[in-house]
């Protein structure tokens, strides 16, 4: 599966910069291709989907985002048990990080559900949705950016 078979929509984080109240971050990450090959890439050993439990969502930036406003670098949901990719796109680390700020803010207001919302589509199908709290953010040479991440506290890494 390609990066550029992926899109990645987001909603509820504008109110991070505004005086509106807390929403739950959403991520919608849809699929241009075949459903069976995704579907695949999430089922478990048992035939399974899997669960938010057993993912792992990161983002590896490909360049130094402080000093170059542009940086780019890949979203990830993997398998937290294989750690195979269930997936990867390109995506800006300006749009990751002002997430990640939503979902942080979020959490200091959430009710324990959860600090965002990911769900994975094909076309208009929804094959899997999460709540999930851990967002790590990794450096170009893959070292692990704890300032940056989302991490919740009481959680050792």
């Amino acid at each position: 599966m390609r990066r550029d078979h992926f899109e990645l929509d987001v909603e509820h984080i504008d109110w991070v910069d505004t005086d509106a109240d807390p929403e739950k971050p959403h991520v919608s990450i849809v699929f241009n291709g075949s459903q069976d090959l995704l579907r695949d890439r999430l089922t478990n050993a048992e035939g399974e989907l899997l669960a938010a439990e057993e993912t792992d969502v990161a983002y590896r930036l490909r360049e130094d985002h402080e000093s170059d406003p542009d940086a780019e670098g890949v979203v990830s949901v993997t398998n937290r048990l294989t750690g195979e990719f269930v997936l990867e796109l390109n995506e800006q680390a300006s749009d990751v990080f002002q997430f990640i700020r939503a979902a942080r803010e979020y959490g200091r207001a959430d009710d324990g559900d959860g600090r965002y919302h990911v769900d994975i589509r094909v076309g208009d199908e929804e094959l899997v949705t999460y709540e999930k709290e851990t967002f790590l953010v990794y450096d170009a040479e893959g070292n692990l950016l704890r300032a940056e991440s989302l991490i919740p506290s009481g959680v050792e890494l």
